[in-house]
């Protein structure tokens, strides 16, 4: 590991210089207007390894907000709370090669359920079995879990970023209420707190340190490394990890799992958590997106590391 990690440090300047001007190409997430002020220019690492080592480059203090890749930890919370088949029963388990937001699916394919956690249709159902009260408690809750893997206590969400999404969100007011009319959000369900929750997980800010340490502790099965404490059952976070490897990167995660090999989720803010199974939590930002969402120099710069370093799962 030593002989690789100082490797890794040194190369990173040259990794970072060759892949920012690939942010050039894209674009940041216009749809969402808080997300659209972001610039294209920002690119940051940080990659933290099982002694506590770590490597910062870049923008790797930039705070941004989770996006997608809170799903990942919305759906770990969901296990927790309900175990497998009461959340499998209300989401499936297969990529679907459709947009993130897509809802054709859901009409055309028995029995109508959201084919993973990580769209957003399954993270809208998943979101609806966190439990609480109230969406307040159900939002606090996630918080608290995202705070505890991070390590850091002051973890929040961006109230602003929250509202924009809300203002905006036509498409996934469609998919709610449409699972609602299908039955995967419950009769009892208000559809309109439901996705109060869900926009408050998306607009939780982190920076690439963050996600470094909780994509570490995916990294080792839901053991903390650094504290040597067990905060998540491994069985969970297997299944965590599988999603990542085949729909964390929206409908390019068949070509990420090929040109980069580890299991990764993205956010349109530009962030990607990736794991380097029982080696490196990695967290990375670049609000630049290609077309379907992803940082394009962010998978650059993965790809640059995952490629010299010869990281895979097989």
């Amino acid at each position: 590991m030593h002989e690789q990690w100082r490797f890794i440090a040194s190369s990173m300047p040259k990794w970072l210089e060759d892949c920012r001007p690939f942010a050039l190409n894209g674009a940041p997430a216009a749809y969402i207007p808080e997300l659209a002020k972001a610039s294209k220019e920002t690119l940051g690492v940080t990659l933290l390894a099982s002694d506590g080592s770590m490597i910062n480059g870049g923008d790797s203090s930039y705070i941004f907000t989770m996006q997608s890749i809170s799903k990942v930890f919305t759906l770990l919370l969901a296990l927790i709370d309900n175990g497998e088949e009461a959340v499998f029963a209300k989401v499936g388990m297969e990529p679907t090669g459709d947009d993130f937001n897509s809802m054709l699916k859901l009409e055309l394919v028995e029995p109508g359920i959201p084919f993973n956690p990580l769209i957003n249709a399954g993270a809208i159902a998943v979101t609806s079995l966190i439990r609480g009260t109230s969406h307040e408690e159900a939002t606090e809750r996630i918080l608290a879990f995202i705070r505890l893997m991070a390590g850091d206590d002051s973890i929040g969400y961006n109230e602003a970023v929250s509202r924009s999404e809300s203002a905006t969100a036509y498409r996934n007011r469609s998919l709610a209420y449409f699972l609602k009319d299908n039955n995967v959000l419950e009769a009892h369900t208000d559809v309109e707190q439901v996705l109060s929750v869900y926009f408050n997980h998306c607009a939780i800010e982190v920076n690439c340190r963050h996600l470094a340490r909780m994509a570490l502790i995916l990294a080792h099965g839901g053991l903390d490394p650094l504290t040597n404490r067990r905060l998540l059952p491994r069985r969970y976070v297997q299944i965590a990890k599988t999603f990542m490897l085949t729909c964390g990167m929206y409908n390019a995660s068949g070509e990420f799992a090929i040109k980069v090999g580890i299991p990764a989720k993205s956010g349109v803010a530009g962030g990607i958590m990736a794991v380097v199974p029982g080696q490196y939590g990695i967290g990375i930002v670049g609000p630049a997106l290609d077309r379907r969402g992803n940082s394009i120099a962010g998978v650059r710069l993965l790809e640059a590391m995952s490629v010299e370093c010869d990281w895979s799962i097989f």
